[in-house]
């Protein structure tokens, strides 16, 4: 980081932007669409702004590949406003952050430490290089149903049995907002000379808010993906992977360029540059809200009974060293409803679309966009919806999180000789797919991990209360692709 603070007020890529408008440039390049005259529909759809800007790299505008100007000039202001050493804009989703990060830190053959309630692109990263992953299985809080941190002495255990293991990848947080201890981790892992990667995906305002569990950098790890665009304001796709002084910049930046687009969207950059600049100088405010929102609807919440709205009481210093105040995660068993059910009821009856339902619970993303008269008429649909559908919760399954049975990397299950086998006839066998539901994204099997009679239930279950599963070869989850045997 510069020894001076650099002006956080200019959003160069933006500007450039501006700029280049003014210039009544003649477009003979890509994209074809000529700023919407070829596409009146989509400009008209869009507007005519949006798609002036939607422009291909060019000197004025520099590259992303390999920047040297305006997008460089962006990425040190975002380096400092996240307290990093180096930052990347990312247009592939933070999937592509999170795999930029294991590709960076691991090659074929190496060990990864990592909880198993990964998001799927920490696993796809594993297929794509052929590292080799050491599961810390988190605890469970058997009440909600949902997995929790990893304890420090698992994390202990896992790095002593497995000494030559190059890295440690933490969630920070959970979907659910749930917090490990990052600073012990970080601690440990660069005792022994491993790297340490966090999937920040859903703590972009850690690095702005008050009073916010600590962020990755702040932490001292060495590289985090932040997903701007979930908490932080830009557009959907948009991402930047954060890394610390321990990372070679030169190197990561070929291993981003081993899969990104050499057509990064000028749309999606100009919203990370345009979002970096407004948390920089009002992220404190703008979360001091945010935090304030999400405390009233539980309350409110909690007040209606049969839920829990959970948070900051559920921690223990280990296992659930802190918890993310802005996450609006509430338990729905109790009303007998499972949260998928809530979930589609909420969407379908009273038009609000929360961010996910799974067996036991929902989650309603609160952040810098939302109104308490959202809020309340979320809070108002949950009463309703408890007062007309509320049953007994006998015969619910509330357990989100299954132990994996590891027989293979997830790389060698993949790629391996394989069948395609009835969902019935695969208990025992090993998969060479994901199966999961979408959102959260977490694997309920991954390539190379035995299939059992609980996952089975598992998804047809999830299928049966109307879970978005994905994943597998066959759309309708009727049969898996197991290892061939013999």
């Amino acid at each position: 980081m510069s020894a001076w603070r650099l002006d956080q007020s200019k959003a160069p890529i933006y500007e450039a932007l501006e700029h280049f408008r003014t210039m009544r440039v003649v477009p003979f390049d890509v994209p074809g669409h000529k700023r919407g005259k070829g596409n009146p529909e989509l400009a008209s759809f869009l507007g005519e702004k949006c798609v002036s800007m939607d422009v291909n790299s060019m000197k004025p505008l520099d590259n992303l590949c390999h920047p040297v100007s305006v997008i460089r000039e962006a990425e040190k202001l975002a380096a400092e406003a996240f307290g990093a050493a180096n930052a990347y804009l990312m247009v592939g989703g933070t999937t592509s952050s999170v795999q930029s990060m294991v590709l960076t830190a691991c090659k074929k053959g190496d060990k990864i430490i990592l909880p198993r309630n990964v998001h799927r692109s920490v696993i796809n990263a594993l297929v794509l290089n052929g590292a080799v992953p050491v599961y810390v299985n988190p605890q469970l809080d058997t009440r909600l149903g949902i997995s929790l941190g990893m304890r420090l002495s698992e994390v202990k255990r896992a790095i002593d049995n497995n000494p030559d293991a190059v890295a440690v990848l933490v969630n920070n947080p959970t979907y659910y907002g749930i917090c490990s201890d990052l600073r012990g981790i970080v601690g440990m892992a660069h005792e022994k000379g491993m790297l340490v990667l966090v999937d920040e995906a859903h703590g972009t305002h850690f690095y702005f808010g008050e009073d916010m569990p600590v962020s990755a950098m702040a932490a001292g790890a060495d590289m985090a993906a932040v997903s701007m665009h979930k908490s932080g304001g830009s557009l959907t796709q948009s991402s930047i992977l954060l890394t610390g002084p321990n990372v070679n910049p030169g190197y990561t930046r070929q291993i981003i360029n081993l899969t990104q687009t050499t057509s990064g969207s000028y749309l999606l950059m100009s919203s990370l540059d345009i979002s970096r600049r407004n948390l920089a100088l009002r992220g404190a405010e703008v979360f001091r809200r945010v935090s304030a929102l999400a405390g009233y609807a539980r309350d409110e919440i909690n007040s209606i009974g049969g839920y829990y709205a959970y948070s900051k009481e559920l921690a223990n210093g280990d296992s659930i060293y802190d918890f993310d105040d802005t996450k609006l995660s509430v338990h729905t068993l109790d009303i007998g409803l499972a949260g998928i059910e809530v979930y589609d009821i909420l969407r379908d009856e009273y038009d609000i679309q929360i961010e996910f339902g799974d067996l036991g619970n929902i989650l309603a993303y609160i952040s810098i966009g939302d109104r308490l008269r959202d809020v309340e008429r979320l809070v108002g649909a949950l009463s309703e919806i408890r007062r007309r559908y509320q049953r007994s919760r006998a015969g619910l399954m509330n357990q989100e999180y299954i132990d994996p049975q590891v027989v293979k990397s997830p790389q060698e299950a993949f790629y391996a000789e394989k069948e395609s086998l009835p969902l019935n006839e695969t208990p025992g066998r090993v998969c060479c797919e994901f199966v999961m539901a979408y959102p959260p994204g977490i694997p309920v099997v991954a390539p190379g991990e035995r299939i059992t009679q609980k996952i089975i239930d598992y998804i047809i279950y999830a299928k049966d209360k109307g879970c978005s599963m994905t994943g597998p070869e066959d759309p309708d989850i009727r049969f898996l692709n197991v290892l061939k045997e013999g």
